[in-house]
């Protein structure tokens, strides 16, 4: 009788004898969102020096300024967080973000420009992920004279503001 058992246990394949057994393997991906400035550019500085840039407003763009890794769609936000209520100097600064020199897919991405403010305001939008594409960023300050007055006794003003970027799945 025990003879039997064994041998029902084991199957002759091609004249060998084996035995088989089955795992469940279980793939689990997880999103993940990445977002580096580049490190050369943690300081930007828009100054008015010429009566133009009164008058015309200032634009510095920083290329390649932020780096982006999304295992799916996602949004890029901006906002700061050293805001004072009603600052017009904030208030009349905006961040204007375009295709770096690796570029989102197209097809994918929506860009906007947006004014600086405490709120977080989306400036990218994608629906498909991105692995270590780069966008430009630039920062433009209004002209029109709208900062007339802020200087005093032949001394500049200088104002800092901590600007934060931030990527969420969507």
């Amino acid at each position: 009788m025990f003879l039997r058992i064994v041998t029902a246990a084991f199957v002759f394949f091609n004249g060998e004898l084996f035995a088989q057994g089955s795992v469940t393997l279980n793939v689990k991906l997880y999103p993940i969102q990445t977002l580096l400035v580049n490190p050369s550019q943690k300081n930007v500085n828009l100054e008015y020096v010429t009566r133009e840039d009164y008058q015309n407003g200032v634009v510095l763009g920083q290329k390649d300024h932020l780096t982006i890794y999304s295992t799916g769609g996602f949004q890029v936000k901006v906002s700061t967080v050293t805001a004072a209520n009603n600052d017009t100097v904030l208030n009349n600064i905006s961040v204007l973000p375009s295709s770096g020199s690796k570029p989102l897919n197209q097809s994918h991405v929506v860009y906007t420009g947006k004014n600086i403010s405490e709120v977080e305001q989306p400036i990218i939008s994608a629906t498909k992920g991105a692995v270590d594409k780069n966008v430009n960023i630039s920062y433009k300050g209004a002209g029109n004279n709208t900062f007339i007055g802020y200087t005093k006794n032949n001394t500049p003003f200088n104002q800092s503001y901590t600007i934060v970027y931030t990527i969420v799945s969507q």
